[in-house]
C-alpha cells in the first residue's frame, strides 16, 4: 500500500509508482492513432458515426463502469475489515491468557507458544491468501515438530488456531482457567477462523468472467469507434480527444482490475506484511507486560 498525503495534489498527479498509466499508453497510443485516422479519413471523404448515437451508449457504458469499480472497492474494503478483526481478535486473545490463565506451572512457556502461534497463524493466513506453500517463510514461529506436521496439510492456518485452543482447554481441565473466560477466549478463536474464511473466500471468488470480459468489450468498442463519432465536430483534435477519453474509461476498468485482488504483492494492495507486524508486536507487549497486580520486581514471561 502506497502512504500519500492526500492534500499534496501535485505531487500524487506526478506520482508513478502505484499508478495504472503504464499499462495503458499502448492502448490509449491505438485510440489516438485510429484518432488521427479518423481525422484524415473524414477530409478524404471518410465516414463518421452519429455523435448522439455514440453518447447514449457512453452513458451505458460508465454505468457499467462504476458498478465494476464498486465491485472492486467492495472487495478490497471488505478484505481490511477482516484483517482489522484479525488484529483486534489476537490483541483480545493476548489480554485474555494474560489476565485469565491463573497460577499455571508452566504460564511462561504456554505465553510463548500462544504468542507463537498467533504470529504463525497469520503468516499461514497470508500464505494462503497469496497460494504460498513455503513454511520456511515462517522462521522461528514454527518448531521442527510443528513444521513436519503441517506439511502436508492444505489448510494450516487453522490448524494452528486449533493447536492454541487445545493448550487452553488443557490449563482449564488442569485448573488453570475458568470455564467462563475459556468461552470468551474460544469465542475469540472462532473469529479468527471466520476472518480466515473470508480473506479465502474473497481471493478465490473473482468477478464473474462473462461480466469482465463483457465490460472489455464494451469499452475496446467504444474507445475504438468514438474517433469517428467526434472527428466531424473536433478535425484535427480528434486523436487528442480520442487519447484523453480512452486514458479515463480504460483506466476506470484497470483500477478495478487492480484493486480486485487486495492480498497481493502491488503498490495498491493491502500492506499485509505492516499488518502481520502490528498482529505480533501487539501481542508480545501484553503478553510481556502481564497484568497490574503482578507484583513490582517480579521477573515478566515472554
Amino acid at each position: 500500500m502506497i502512504d500519500y498525503d492526500p492534500k499534496s495534489w501535485l505531487r500524487i498527479v506526478l506520482t508513478i509508482r502505484g499508478s495504472v498509466v503504464p499499462r495503458l499508453l499502448g492502448r490509449v497510443a491505438i485510440a489516438a492513432g485510429l484518432g488521427v485516422f479518423a481525422a484524415w479519413s473524414y477530409d478524404h471523404g471518410g465516414f463518421s458515426i452519429p455523435p448522439l448515437a455514440h453518447t447514449l451508449i457512453g452513458v451505458a457504458l460508465g454505468l457499467l463502469l462504476v458498478f465494476r469499480t464498486n465491485a472492486s472497492y467492495g472487495r478490497y474494503v471488505e478484505a481490511r475489515e477482516l484483517l482489522g478483526r484479525v488484529v483486534n481478535a489476537t490483541r483480545d486473545l493476548a489480554r485474555q491468557v494474560v489476565v485469565y490463565v491463573g497460577d499455571h506451572p508452566e504460564r511462561a512457556a504456554l505465553r510463548a507458544d500462544v504468542l507463537r502461534w498467533i504470529g504463525a497463524f497469520y503468516a499461514l493466513l497470508v500464505q494462503s491468501v497469496r497460494d504460498g506453500r513455503d513454511l520456511g517463510e515462517l522462521g522461528e514461529r514454527l518448531g521442527a515438530d510443528e513444521r513436519a506436521r503441517l506439511e502436508p496439510l492444505r489448510f494450516r492456518a487453522s490448524v494452528v488456531i486449533t493447536w492454541i485452543s487445545g493448550r487452553l482447554h488443557r490449563a482449564h481441565a488442569e485448573g488453570h482457567l475458568a470455564a467462563e473466560p475459556l468461552r470468551a477466549i474460544d469465542a475469540n478463536l472462532g473469529s479468527l477462523i471466520a476472518s480466515l474464511g473470508g480473506c479465502e473466500r474473497i481471493r478465490r471468488t473473482p468477478v464473474p468472467f462473462a461480466y469482465a470480459q463483457h465490460i472489455k468489450v464494451f469499452v475496446v468498442l467504444f474507445c475504438y469507434t468514438v474517433p469517428f463519432a467526434m472527428v466531424e465536430a473536433l478535425h484535427v483534435y480528434t486523436p487528442i480527444s480520442a487519447a484523453v477519453l480512452s486514458f479515463a474509461l480504460f483506466g476506470i476498468d484497470e483500477i478495478g482490475v487492480e484493486i480486485e485482488d487486495p492480498f497481493g504483492t502491488d503498490p495498491n494492495d493491502l500492506p499485509m506484511e505492516r499488518i502481520g507486524e502490528t498482529v505480533e508486536v501487539s501481542a508480545r507487549e501484553i503478553l510481556a507486560a502481564g497484568s497490574l497486580d503482578q507484583p513490582r520486581g517480579a521477573p515478566i514471561a515472554t
